[in-house]
Protein backbone atom coordinates (compact mmCIF):
# COMPACT_ATOMS: atom_id res chain seq x y z
CA UNK A 1 0.00 0.00 0.00
CA UNK A 2 1.30 3.11 -0.68
CA UNK A 3 1.96 6.09 2.00
CA UNK A 4 0.15 8.88 1.49
CA UNK A 5 2.03 11.95 2.99
CA UNK A 6 -0.90 14.45 3.65
CA UNK A 7 1.17 17.46 4.57
CA UNK A 8 3.10 17.53 1.15
CA UNK A 9 -0.28 17.40 -0.72
CA UNK A 10 -1.29 20.06 1.14
CA UNK A 11 1.92 21.67 1.33
CA UNK A 12 1.88 22.48 5.31
CA UNK A 13 4.45 21.66 7.47
CA UNK A 14 4.31 18.89 10.17
CA UNK A 15 3.32 20.86 12.66
CA UNK A 16 0.90 23.73 11.65
CA UNK A 17 -1.47 24.87 13.30
CA UNK A 18 -5.01 23.95 12.45
CA UNK A 19 -6.00 27.40 11.16
CA UNK A 20 -2.99 26.98 8.82
CA UNK A 21 -4.68 23.98 7.83
CA UNK A 22 -7.88 25.37 7.13
CA UNK A 23 -6.38 28.74 5.23
CA UNK A 24 -4.18 26.19 2.88
CA UNK A 25 -7.06 23.62 2.05
CA UNK A 26 -9.33 26.59 0.83
CA UNK A 27 -6.35 27.97 -1.08
CA UNK A 28 -5.81 24.75 -2.90
CA UNK A 29 -9.69 23.65 -3.24
CA UNK A 30 -9.68 27.01 -5.29
CA UNK A 31 -6.75 26.47 -7.40
CA UNK A 32 -7.92 22.45 -8.38
CA UNK A 33 -11.75 22.48 -8.16
CA UNK A 34 -13.13 20.61 -11.06
CA UNK A 35 -15.36 23.17 -12.16
CA UNK A 36 -13.03 25.69 -12.73
CA UNK A 37 -9.69 24.61 -12.96
CA UNK A 38 -7.99 23.75 -16.03
CA UNK A 39 -5.14 21.86 -14.52
CA UNK A 40 -5.35 18.48 -16.38
CA UNK A 41 -5.30 16.09 -12.98
CA UNK A 42 -7.61 18.69 -10.88
CA UNK A 43 -10.49 16.58 -10.44
CA UNK A 44 -7.38 14.02 -8.70
CA UNK A 45 -6.00 16.59 -7.00
CA UNK A 46 -8.79 17.63 -5.54
CA UNK A 47 -9.75 14.58 -4.49
CA UNK A 48 -6.59 14.14 -2.15
CA UNK A 49 -6.65 17.37 -0.73
CA UNK A 50 -10.39 16.32 0.49
CA UNK A 51 -8.69 13.05 1.93
CA UNK A 52 -5.81 14.96 3.15
CA UNK A 53 -7.81 17.81 4.88
CA UNK A 54 -10.48 15.27 6.09
CA UNK A 55 -7.78 13.59 8.53
CA UNK A 56 -5.80 16.90 9.26
CA UNK A 57 -8.40 18.97 10.54
CA UNK A 58 -9.33 16.22 12.98
CA UNK A 59 -7.02 16.74 15.65
CA UNK A 60 -7.96 12.91 16.53
CA UNK A 61 -7.70 11.41 13.02
CA UNK A 62 -4.38 13.65 12.95
CA UNK A 63 -2.74 12.75 15.98
CA UNK A 64 -2.67 8.77 14.83
CA UNK A 65 -1.62 9.65 11.67
CA UNK A 66 1.24 11.04 13.44
CA UNK A 67 1.93 8.26 15.13
CA UNK A 68 1.68 6.33 11.98
CA UNK A 69 4.08 8.62 9.73
CA UNK A 70 7.00 8.39 12.63
CA UNK A 71 7.57 4.55 11.55
CA UNK A 72 7.32 5.07 8.37
CA UNK A 73 10.60 5.28 5.62
CA UNK A 74 10.38 6.74 2.11
CA UNK A 75 10.42 3.87 -0.75
CA UNK A 76 8.88 1.34 1.26
CA UNK A 77 5.39 -0.50 0.91
CA UNK A 78 3.14 1.09 3.84
CA UNK A 79 1.55 -1.77 5.95
CA UNK A 80 -0.09 -0.30 9.51
CA UNK A 81 1.04 -2.21 12.21
CA UNK A 82 -1.10 -4.41 13.86
CA UNK A 83 -3.67 -2.62 16.68
CA UNK A 84 -1.79 0.39 15.55
CA UNK A 85 -4.74 2.47 17.32
CA UNK A 86 -4.79 0.71 20.64
CA UNK A 87 -4.77 2.78 23.92
CA UNK A 88 -5.92 5.96 21.48
CA UNK A 89 -8.79 7.58 22.78
CA UNK A 90 -11.28 9.39 19.94
CA UNK A 91 -14.89 10.85 20.59
CA UNK A 92 -16.28 8.78 16.93
CA UNK A 93 -17.47 12.02 15.42
CA UNK A 94 -17.47 10.66 12.02
CA UNK A 95 -16.76 11.72 9.06
CA UNK A 96 -17.73 15.39 7.25
CA UNK A 97 -16.54 15.52 3.81
CA UNK A 98 -17.86 11.53 2.77
CA UNK A 99 -17.50 8.02 3.98
CA UNK A 100 -13.95 6.47 4.09
CA UNK A 101 -15.23 4.18 0.79
CA UNK A 102 -14.78 7.92 -1.28
CA UNK A 103 -11.42 8.08 -0.37
CA UNK A 104 -8.14 5.96 -0.67
CA UNK A 105 -7.29 2.65 0.21
CA UNK A 106 -5.07 3.87 2.55
CA UNK A 107 -6.89 6.04 4.44
CA UNK A 108 -10.05 3.23 4.96
CA UNK A 109 -7.70 0.86 6.25
CA UNK A 110 -6.59 3.31 8.97
CA UNK A 111 -10.24 5.41 9.58
CA UNK A 112 -12.66 3.14 7.76
CA UNK A 113 -13.65 1.05 11.03
CA UNK A 114 -12.36 2.73 14.10
CA UNK A 115 -13.16 6.03 13.31
CA UNK A 116 -16.51 6.26 12.09
CA UNK A 117 -19.42 8.18 14.47
CA UNK A 118 -19.49 5.83 17.84
CA UNK A 119 -22.80 7.13 18.97
CA UNK A 120 -22.73 10.49 19.72
CA UNK A 121 -24.41 12.35 22.61
CA UNK A 122 -27.82 11.20 23.24
CA UNK A 123 -29.14 14.56 23.71
CA UNK A 124 -27.53 17.90 22.97
CA UNK A 125 -27.21 18.67 26.51
CA UNK A 126 -25.35 15.14 27.21
CA UNK A 127 -21.23 14.82 26.77
CA UNK A 128 -19.94 13.20 23.71
CA UNK A 129 -18.99 9.51 24.14
CA UNK A 130 -15.59 8.17 23.73
CA UNK A 131 -14.51 4.73 22.68
CA UNK A 132 -10.87 3.25 22.81
CA UNK A 133 -9.34 -0.16 21.50
CA UNK A 134 -7.33 -1.76 24.51
CA UNK A 135 -5.31 -4.91 24.72
CA UNK A 136 -5.87 -7.37 27.12
CA UNK A 137 -4.27 -10.83 28.32
CA UNK A 138 -5.99 -13.99 27.63
CA UNK A 139 -5.20 -15.05 31.54
CA UNK A 140 -7.44 -12.15 32.40
CA UNK A 141 -10.88 -13.33 31.02
CA UNK A 142 -10.53 -16.37 32.50
CA UNK A 143 -11.23 -15.16 36.25
CA UNK A 144 -11.53 -11.34 35.54
CA UNK A 145 -9.31 -8.95 36.58
CA UNK A 146 -7.80 -5.15 37.56
CA UNK A 147 -5.82 -3.84 35.55
CA UNK A 148 -4.11 -0.05 35.11
CA UNK A 149 -4.28 1.26 31.68
CA UNK A 150 -2.76 4.54 29.75
CA UNK A 151 -4.76 6.08 26.46
CA UNK A 152 -3.43 8.42 24.54
CA UNK A 153 -5.88 11.41 24.09
CA UNK A 154 -5.48 14.56 21.35
CA UNK A 155 -5.80 17.84 22.60
CA UNK A 156 -5.52 21.19 20.52
CA UNK A 157 -3.40 23.81 22.37
CA UNK A 158 -4.46 27.90 22.10
CA UNK A 159 -2.06 27.87 19.26
CA UNK A 160 -3.54 25.00 17.29
CA UNK A 161 -1.29 22.38 17.59
CA UNK A 162 -2.52 18.99 17.95
CA UNK A 163 -0.21 17.05 20.62
CA UNK A 164 -1.60 13.87 22.87
CA UNK A 165 -1.83 13.55 25.87
CA UNK A 166 -1.82 10.48 29.02
CA UNK A 167 -4.83 9.45 30.57
CA UNK A 168 -4.57 6.86 33.19
CA UNK A 169 -7.73 4.36 34.44
CA UNK A 170 -7.97 1.79 36.47
CA UNK A 171 -10.45 -0.77 34.57
CA UNK A 172 -12.10 -4.27 35.77
CA UNK A 173 -12.19 -6.53 32.87
CA UNK A 174 -15.19 -8.97 33.31
CA UNK A 175 -14.74 -12.87 33.37
CA UNK A 176 -15.63 -14.28 30.19
CA UNK A 177 -15.13 -10.99 28.02
CA UNK A 178 -14.64 -11.93 24.44
CA UNK A 179 -12.46 -9.55 21.42
CA UNK A 180 -14.56 -7.14 20.46
CA UNK A 181 -16.65 -7.04 22.99
CA UNK A 182 -16.55 -3.67 24.90
CA UNK A 183 -16.56 -2.32 28.85
CA UNK A 184 -18.41 1.01 29.30
CA UNK A 185 -17.07 3.32 31.82
CA UNK A 186 -19.85 5.46 32.93
CA UNK A 187 -19.02 9.99 33.02
CA UNK A 188 -15.67 9.12 31.46
CA UNK A 189 -16.52 10.41 27.85
CA UNK A 190 -16.50 13.93 27.26
CA UNK A 191 -18.27 16.60 30.10
CA UNK A 192 -21.96 17.68 29.55
CA UNK A 193 -23.41 20.88 28.29
CA UNK A 194 -24.70 22.94 31.28
CA UNK A 195 -26.44 20.46 33.91
CA UNK A 196 -26.46 17.87 30.94
CA UNK A 197 -24.38 14.32 32.27
CA UNK A 198 -20.88 13.39 30.76
CA UNK A 199 -20.64 11.32 28.30
CA UNK A 200 -19.79 7.38 28.24
CA UNK A 201 -16.33 6.16 27.73
CA UNK A 202 -16.40 2.18 25.84
CA UNK A 203 -13.14 0.42 25.50
CA UNK A 204 -13.17 -2.63 22.34
CA UNK A 205 -11.57 -5.35 24.12
CA UNK A 206 -8.16 -6.96 22.01
CA UNK A 207 -6.75 -9.99 23.36
CA UNK A 208 -2.58 -9.69 22.92
CA UNK A 209 -1.05 -12.65 20.45
CA UNK A 210 -0.64 -15.37 23.01
CA UNK A 211 2.16 -18.19 23.01
CA UNK A 212 0.12 -20.89 23.04
CA UNK A 213 -3.31 -20.62 22.27
CA UNK A 214 -5.46 -18.99 18.86
CA UNK A 215 -8.82 -16.84 19.56
CA UNK A 216 -12.01 -17.99 17.68
CA UNK A 217 -14.69 -16.46 19.69
CA UNK A 218 -15.00 -18.36 22.76
CA UNK A 219 -12.99 -21.01 21.41
CA UNK A 220 -9.23 -21.34 21.78
CA UNK A 221 -6.92 -23.37 19.46
CA UNK A 222 -3.90 -24.92 20.59
CA UNK A 223 -0.81 -26.86 18.79
CA UNK A 224 0.14 -29.75 20.48
CA UNK A 225 3.48 -31.59 20.09
CA UNK A 226 3.60 -34.90 20.24
CA UNK A 227 6.70 -37.44 20.45
CA UNK A 228 5.79 -39.90 17.50
CA UNK A 229 5.73 -43.30 19.32
CA UNK A 230 2.94 -41.13 21.57
CA UNK A 231 1.13 -40.94 18.02
CA UNK A 232 1.30 -44.27 17.19
CA UNK A 233 1.06 -46.48 20.24
CA UNK A 234 -1.04 -44.00 22.10
CA UNK A 235 -0.67 -41.89 25.35
CA UNK A 236 -1.76 -39.78 27.88
CA UNK A 237 -0.58 -36.46 27.80
CA UNK A 238 -0.97 -33.67 29.65
CA UNK A 239 -2.34 -30.13 28.42
CA UNK A 240 -2.07 -26.65 29.47
CA UNK A 241 -5.42 -24.78 29.54
CA UNK A 242 -6.98 -21.33 30.77
CA UNK A 243 -7.86 -23.08 33.76
CA UNK A 244 -4.65 -25.08 34.67
CA UNK A 245 -3.34 -28.55 33.38
CA UNK A 246 -5.58 -31.24 31.97
CA UNK A 247 -4.84 -34.57 30.46
CA UNK A 248 -5.13 -36.18 27.57
CA UNK A 249 -5.71 -39.36 25.54
CA UNK A 250 -3.78 -39.26 22.61
CA UNK A 251 -5.61 -42.36 20.46
CA UNK A 252 -3.38 -45.20 18.86
CA UNK A 253 -2.29 -44.50 14.96
CA UNK A 254 -2.93 -40.66 15.51
CA UNK A 255 -1.59 -38.47 13.11
CA UNK A 256 -0.19 -34.70 12.77
CA UNK A 257 -3.07 -32.05 12.24
CA UNK A 258 -5.48 -34.40 14.35
CA UNK A 259 -8.30 -32.00 15.72
CA UNK A 260 -9.56 -32.99 19.97
CA UNK A 261 -12.04 -31.32 21.27
CA UNK A 262 -11.84 -30.01 24.95
CA UNK A 263 -14.92 -29.32 25.93
CA UNK A 264 -15.65 -26.17 28.26
CA UNK A 265 -11.87 -25.45 28.15
CA UNK A 266 -11.96 -22.22 26.68
CA UNK A 267 -12.83 -18.51 27.57
CA UNK A 268 -15.73 -18.71 30.12
CA UNK A 269 -19.68 -17.95 29.18
CA UNK A 270 -22.60 -19.48 29.32
CA UNK A 271 -22.14 -21.69 27.40
CA UNK A 272 -17.97 -21.73 27.97
CA UNK A 273 -16.13 -22.40 24.35
CA UNK A 274 -13.90 -25.09 24.11
CA UNK A 275 -10.03 -25.65 23.92
CA UNK A 276 -9.32 -27.55 20.62
CA UNK A 277 -6.09 -29.51 20.57
CA UNK A 278 -3.89 -30.01 17.24
CA UNK A 279 -1.84 -32.71 17.41
CA UNK A 280 1.73 -32.03 15.81
CA UNK A 281 4.50 -34.69 15.58
CA UNK A 282 7.45 -33.83 16.73
CA UNK A 283 10.98 -35.70 16.06
CA UNK A 284 13.67 -36.10 18.29
CA UNK A 285 16.96 -34.47 16.91
CA UNK A 286 19.47 -36.96 15.60
CA UNK A 287 22.22 -34.80 17.71
CA UNK A 288 24.35 -38.11 18.82
CA UNK A 289 25.72 -41.44 17.24
CA UNK A 290 23.39 -43.36 18.99
CA UNK A 291 20.20 -41.06 17.96
CA UNK A 292 21.42 -41.41 14.42
CA UNK A 293 21.95 -45.16 14.90
CA UNK A 294 18.21 -45.41 15.59
CA UNK A 295 16.83 -43.61 13.25
CA UNK A 296 19.52 -45.40 10.46
CA UNK A 297 17.53 -48.82 12.27
CA UNK A 298 14.10 -47.46 12.08
CA UNK A 299 14.55 -46.53 7.98
CA UNK A 300 16.43 -49.99 7.42
CA UNK A 301 13.63 -52.13 9.62
CA UNK A 302 10.11 -50.15 9.38
CA UNK A 303 8.20 -50.21 6.05
CA UNK A 304 7.36 -46.92 5.53
CA UNK A 305 7.49 -44.23 2.55
CA UNK A 306 5.44 -41.07 3.62
CA UNK A 307 5.36 -39.97 -0.01
CA UNK A 308 3.09 -43.46 -1.20
CA UNK A 309 0.47 -41.18 -1.73
CA UNK A 310 2.18 -39.18 -4.22
CA UNK A 311 2.95 -42.56 -6.38
CA UNK A 312 7.00 -41.62 -5.67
Amino acid sequence: MEFKDYYKIMGVARDATQDEIKRAYRKLARKYHPDVSKEADAEARFKELGEAHEVLKDAEKRAAYDQLGVNWKGGQEFRPPPDWNTGFEFSGGGFTDGDAADYSDFFASLFGRDFRAGGGASSRAKGEDHHAKILIDLEDTCQGATRTITLRVPAVDIQGHVSTRERVLNVTIPKGIRAGQHIRLSGQGSAGIGEGKAGDLYLEIEFRPHPLYRVDGRDLYLDLPVAPWEAALGATVKVPTLGGIVELKIPEGSVSGRKMRLKGRGIPGNPPGDCYVILSIALPPADTEAARDLYRKMAQELNFNPRARMGV
